[in-house]
């Protein structure tokens, strides 16, 4: 038996998402959204069977992790849930007019504990790769809600 805030991926998927701002408008790297983000995907477990691990907010698009419970809302409306709360709030919170976020949400199943300590790397120097950071954890707008292992 593991830790209770730590969540296997032997019976379901990890997947990595990546959604986007509507019009890719650079309205999302700030406190309002970071705190509305997390808020509500720190509540997913409970409320739609989600938990939510890693993330990493830029300007335009946020990378995630999530994996469902044995009992959790299809991926499809779960996606659909988090983006309608969150374009209500942050929309609200920082005086942009809807749509927030694209239509569309790219995401894949990782595959091993490999792929997965690779991806987050790779999602970590996105902020050092656009120049506006000097290192990965300078970056203000990540961080891990549950931490999630294979």
């Amino acid at each position: 038996m593991g830790l209770p805030h730590v969540v296997p991926f032997s019976k379901s998927p990890l997947y990595f998402f990546t959604a986007c701002a509507a019009d890719r408008r650079p309205i999302l790297a700030n406190k309002e959204p970071n705190d509305i983000l997390r808020e509500i995907w720190a509540k997913s477990a409970e409320l739609d069977g989600w938990w939510v691990g890693r993330y990493l907010i830029m300007s335009d698009h946020v990378h995630f992790f999530a994996m469902p419970a044995r009992v959790a809302k299809l991926r499809s409306d779960w996606q659909k849930t988090w983006k309608s709360i969150s374009a209500r709030r942050i929309g609200k919170a920082m005086g942009v007019e809807p749509p927030i976020w694209q239509v569309d949400t790219f995401d894949h199943i990782l595959r091993s504990a490999e792929s997965y300590a690779e991806k987050w790397n790779y999602v970590r120097e996105n902020p050092v790769r656009a120049a506006l950071v000097a290192k990965s954890d300078d970056w203000p707008w990540q961080g891990e809600i549950q931490r999630l292992a294979f």
